[in-house]
């Protein structure tokens, strides 16, 4: 068949943009990236062989920009677009201009694009196709007393998602009838704001239900055939966190049931192009389908893995009208892959996104890592949290996950918060190594979400911070570093203070003759055998050997450990140079973002954990809450106001002080 096309546009950015083009190079595409002004000098863009800028960087003024992207592919003779994941790649309206300017769109038809990304059209032609499907309301009536009525009918809990769109946006589980009204409104207002659109879906809550998808492939002759499944039931705020490839509750006999209703779904839609069938697995082996994603999925690498086969390799293969090459005997599962997805958030405040520039970023050399990020470069609030996945493979499960472990210890990114340390946890978790986790796992289990501290990893962070001291006395000085640390007395204590998660830990260091001995809150603690180099080192922790990652900026220092990630700054150093204070009572941003509703009045009385606002940062509503019982004594949020990290929204006077 005569070749379509020998260049490929990529609509998008991070690491699904530097992946597409990594397996479009091997095969000979010539590969062009788009970027906004936050993204100029990202990866992605550096990687391509041509980038165009296409706008500031808020999403609406670049990557959702349809007629940029196909203005950009004009401009640099781009034949086909590759949408990638998020942004433009489930929008019926821009394949369809893609395919309307002359170019190919790498992916399934607008129509099937239409009717799957509408969540309640999707349900109605899979119920018609005799797929499995979970009781609820998907009517085109978006009344709020429709949705009463079918909760009622279905029964408490309640799932509530947008029609449109899916990665968790949108979607509100609702336990009582009091708390629907709420449910909805935010949902609206959530699945507006990602989707461009208000309408609802109602389902029955499946409870301890398992997540677990099929990858489907077609071609435009009518082969449909899947891929096997992956189990994503391991998600905080309804986004997947670690997936797997295979399930552990799948075996051959299911698989070839759910790997039918797939085929079948996706018959039902003429697909062609590679897709996702999401279905909910219920302990009985009963499962409902949830969804189709029109696209290639962020967690495609484990099928990769234990498939064998390149899916941009042959989503490129199948937009150039090949026929598909594999029948369904040929497909044999190998081995097992498990995923762990990287993202710039904080565990320990309900997994609010964070924001920085990345210090340092090590990623492991025994894994397989897609990621799109270098040290050095700015996260921003415009665009998701996720910033890299790391998968690993084993000739079994186990050793899948041992391994991912060791990757995880082995992964530095050191400027901002990550969940790093929690997937670590969560990967140990008995629950995941028994292959038990069902999608309420991760809030039901109590499971630890915070980067801890010791007294050893506070000792190192001392001897560390005084290391550089004294290398900085001695640059200046012009003394060879040996000589900085030499005193005609007894060694001097250098005390160090540092305060982690309401913590106090007081510190001395004091030099002996093969390393140091550091008091941490009275306990004594040998830093012995210590190298460092300019971002890395070793040392000897109460006899035990550790590796490291640091970096030092000022009074801070920005520490990797295996087991932990800490950002420290001695206090003795830093209140020499004064800190604003911030009011009695205020409520500030987390992050930079968007006020997309304020919830209260001057005068109001509130009780702590009462709503006051949502700010709206990186695709996500973020419920902005009342930490105190009190009265609202000012407002200073407005919706539809900019704020910084750290501006005050609301100042709530906590009712001690009213009393006194």
């Amino acid at each position: 068949m005569t070749e379509r096309f020998s260049s490929v546009l990529v609509a998008n950015r991070g690491e699904i943009a530097l992946r597409i083009m990594k397996s479009a190079r091997n095969l000979g595409y010539r590969t062009i990236a788009v970027a906004s002004e936050a993204d100029r000098r990202a990866p992605h863009a550096d990687f391509a062989d041509a980038c165009v800028l296409i706008g500031a960087s808020p999403t609406n003024e670049s990557y959702l920009c349809s007629d940029k992207i196909i203005k950009a592919a004009k401009e640099t003779g781009a034949e086909a677009i590759h949408p990638g994941y998020g942004f433009l790649s489930e929008n019926a309206e821009f394949a369809r201009s893609v395919v309307e300017a002359g170019l190919v769109f790498i992916g399934p038809s607008p129509e099937a694009i239409a009717l799957m990304g509408d969540k309640a059209i999707a349900k109605r032609r899979m119920i018609d196709a005799g797929v499995p499907c979970i009781p609820g309301y998907q009517g085109t009536d978006q009344d709020d007393q429709r949705f009463v009525e079918a909760a009622e009918r279905a029964g408490f809990p309640v799932m509530i998602k947008a029609a449109a769109g899916g990665g968790g946006r949108g979607m509100r589980l609702v336990h009582r009838i009091e708390d629907l009204q709420a449910g909805l409104d935010d949902a609206r207002k959530e699945a507006e704001a990602a989707f461009g659109s208000r309408a609802l879906i109602l389902e029955k809550a499946v409870q301890r239900a398992r997540h677990i998808e099929i990858q489907v492939l077609g071609d435009k002759y009518g082969s449909i055939i899947h891929l096997g499944e992956r189990d994503c039931s391991l998600q905080r705020r309804h986004q997947k966190v670690i997936e797997e490839a295979p399930s552990p509750a799948v075996d051959e006999a299911l698989r070839g049931k759910m790997g039918a209703a797939a085929v079948n779904a996706a018959k039902a839609v003429d697909y062609q192009g590679a897709g996702t069938v999401e279905f909910l697995l219920a302990d009985d082996g009963a499962f409902y389908f949830l969804e189709m994603n029109t696209r290639l999925q962020v967690e495609h690498p484990v099928t990769e893995e234990v498939t064998g086969l390149d899916l941009v390799a042959l989503q490129l293969a199948i937009a150039q009208g090949r026929p598909l090459e594999k029948t369904q005997d040929d497909i044999r599962l190998k081995g097992h892959a498990i995923e762990a997805r990287l993202y710039a958030e904080d565990p320990s405040q309900n997994f609010l996104p964070s924001t920085g520039f990345i210090h340092l970023w090590n990623p492991p050399k025994d894994a397989r890592v897609d990621a799109g990020i270098e040290s050095g470069m700015e996260v921003t609030s415009f665009y998701d949290p996720m910033l890299a996945k790391i998968i690993a493979t084993g000739e079994t499960r186990e050793d899948a996950r041992r391994k991912l472990v060791k990757a995880l210890e082995e992964t530095t990114l050191l400027g901002l918060t990550t969940n790093r340390a929690f997937l670590r946890t969560l990967l140990e978790d008995q629950v995941f190594k028994t292959g038990q986790c069902r999608t309420d796992h991760i809030d039901g289990a109590g499971i630890a979400t915070r980067d801890e501290a010791s007294e050893q990893s506070i000792a190192l962070c001392a001897v560390i911070q005084h290391l550089d001291a004294f290398k900085q006395v001695a640059e200046n000085a012009a003394l060879p570093e040996e000589l900085a640390h030499w005193s005609s007395s007894e060694a001097y204590p250098k005390p160090y203070h540092y305060t982690l998660d309401g913590h106090d830990y007081q510190c001395t260091v004091c030099r002996r003759t093969d390393g140091f001995i550091v008091c941490v809150d009275q306990e004594k603690i040998g830093v012995d055998q210590i190298e460092l180099t300019e971002d890395s080192g070793v040392a000897a922790i109460d006899g035990e050997r550790v590796r490291f990652d640091f970096i030092i900026d000022g009074s801070k220092l920005f520490l990797s450990l295996p087991y932990t990630t800490l950002t420290v700054e001695n206090a003795l150093t830093s209140r020499e140079r004064g800190t604003a204070e911030v009011s009695a009572g205020a409520v500030t941003a987390p992050m930079h973002g968007l006020v997309s509703s304020v919830f209260v009045e001057e005068g109001a009385k509130v009780r702590r954990g009462d709503r006051l606002a949502l700010l709206e940062a990186m695709k996500m509503q973020h419920e902005i809450s009342s930490p105190t019982d009190g009265t609202v004594s000012n407002v200073l949020a407005a919706a539809g106001k900019q704020v910084a990290s750290g501006d005050t929204l609301v100042i709530v006077e906590p009712e001690e002080e009213q009393a006194s």
